[in-house]
């Protein structure tokens, strides 16, 4: 097989499944509540645990894969991923199903920083939008089978099936990546690997979302003085776990990076969120639920190669800000649902989403990954993964802060409907706003051809 087709094949397979993990897991929510009798503050936590993990891991992984081999990593990741899902299929209580859910990010970590960074390596820059965007394409289809065939696996064998069949689909990408991706590459071989860096930025991380999402100010504080300390470390390290030198002195790799950072914390909750909207105030079943909720993903994944390939032709930072502005018109239409909210109304409003997502992402990855070196192509790969996850974590940690304030640690039972539904609302305001903050970022980040 062509090096490029396996490379492509075998990070699309990956691609899928980890999303697909993500967009199911949201369908699966209550009825994990409903075995566990938990609240919602903690079904946010077996959401944002995988999460967490993934976010703690992506950057230091990222810097391994350079040094030791891309693919040695990915592979690695992909058994550990595999792993993680099974025991998770077995989870006996909540706490052993987030513990088990970080096993499975910390697997996660080790794909997200080394998929696209695989897929830099072999594509020409004039190739690398389309690749990127078939790949993005990868995810939001993931994205798109997570809700209906979560919805079908729950409806009809239980939630515990969920995290089986993503165990066997990452075994069989594991599979392919064994057999099909035959090269190796480590930019930075030889270089040493940044222990003190990697342990702080993992602290910091744990700190900030875990003080945010529970209003703990301690926590706060900790992790704000922890990535202060970070920044000046890392800035006098020769070959740092994080490009700190990167993000300041290249406007394109920040302002992209913030870009895609604020787009993943305003977007990533509606998912969970709508999730429990369908099948709490509207009183659909899972199967159901996951059939509307399709309809963001399926115009994501139709639109990020198109958006890919528009990228390679004209600057992407403006067909990412047109995808920015749209997002933010569609969250500030999700701010205005409430329990009379017309069907037809919430599936358009979730394919606006998804048509503004896809016209950001592949152009912001584009303009990320075409603004550095060679050698640092695992760092920047693993930037994107890493404002993907801290995103995607600070959205539900969001989620999380306003429920603990607005209705507290309980079930989401009808008498607390009003109160969901109000959560909802002030959830929804914040994205849009910072969505809007986003869109100048993206606007702000200048060229990156001559």
């Amino acid at each position: 097989m062509q090096l490029k087709k396996a490379a492509l094949l075998s990070s699309g397979v990956a691609s899928f499944l980890t999303p697909f993990m993500g967009s199911s897991t949201n369908i699966a929510l209550p009825a994990v509540g409903r075995e566990f009798q938990i609240d919602a503050i903690t079904l946010g936590w077996i959401a944002t645990s995988y999460l967490l993990a993934a976010g703690m891991f992506s950057v230091p992984f990222g810097r391994i894969a350079d040094i030791a081999g891309r693919k040695r990593v990915f592979v690695f990741g992909l058994l550990v991923f595999s792993l993680g899902s099974i025991l998770s299929s077995l989870a006996p209580s909540p706490e052993s199903l987030i513990a088990f859910r970080v096993l499975q990010g910390t697997g996660g970590a080790m794909i997200f920083a080394t998929s696209v960074a695989i897929l830099t390596s072999v594509f020409p820059p004039q190739e690398r939008g389309k690749a990127i965007g078939i790949n993005t394409g990868a995810v939001y289809t993931g994205l798109s089978v997570g809700p209906i065939g979560g919805g079908l696996l729950t409806q009809n064998l239980g939630w515990r099936s969920l995290f089986l069949s993503s165990g066997i689909i990452g075994l069989f990408a594991l599979i392919v990546a064994i057999m099909y991706l035959k090269e190796e590459w480590a930019d930075a071989k030889g270089e040493k690997f940044d222990y003190v860096g990697s342990t702080i930025y993992a602290a910091m991380l744990l700190f900030l979302i875990y003080g945010f999402s529970e209003f703990s100010v301690p926590f706060l504080l900790l992790g704000i003085i922890l990535a202060a300390i970070f920044v000046v470390y890392e800035n006098r390290q020769e070959h740092p776990v994080f490009a700190v030198k990167l993000l300041l002195s290249n406007l394109t790799f920040s302002l992209s990076s913030l870009a895609a950072l604020l787009n993943y914390a305003t977007t990533f909750a509606v998912g969970f969120l709508m999730s429990l909207y369908l099948q709490y105030i509207k009183g659909f079943d899972a199967q159901t639920a996951g059939f509307i909720l399709v309809s963001q993903p399926v115009v994501m994944a139709l639109f990020a190669p198109i958006a890919g390939w528009i990228s390679d032709r004209i600057e992407p930072r403006v067909v990412a800000s047109a995808g920015m502005a749209v997002t933010t018109l569609s969250l500030i239409f999700f701010a205005t649902i409430d329990s009379n909210t017309a069907l037809s109304n919430i599936i358009a409003y979730l394919m606006l989403l998804g048509f503004g997502i896809a016209l950001f992402s592949s152009p912001n990855t584009n303009a990320i990954m075409s603004s550095v070196e060679r050698r640092f192509y695992g760092i920047a790969s693993a930037t994107v993964a890493t404002m993907r996850l801290v995103g995607q974590t600070l959205s539900m940690a969001l989620v999380m802060l306003v429920f603990s304030l607005i209705i507290g640690r309980v079930k989401i039972t009808p008498e607390y409907y009003g109160g969901f539904i109000e959560c909802s609302k002030i959830a929804f305001t914040i994205f849009a706003a910072l969505c809007f903050v986003g869109i100048f970022a993206s606007l702000g980040r200048g060229k990156i051809r001559g």
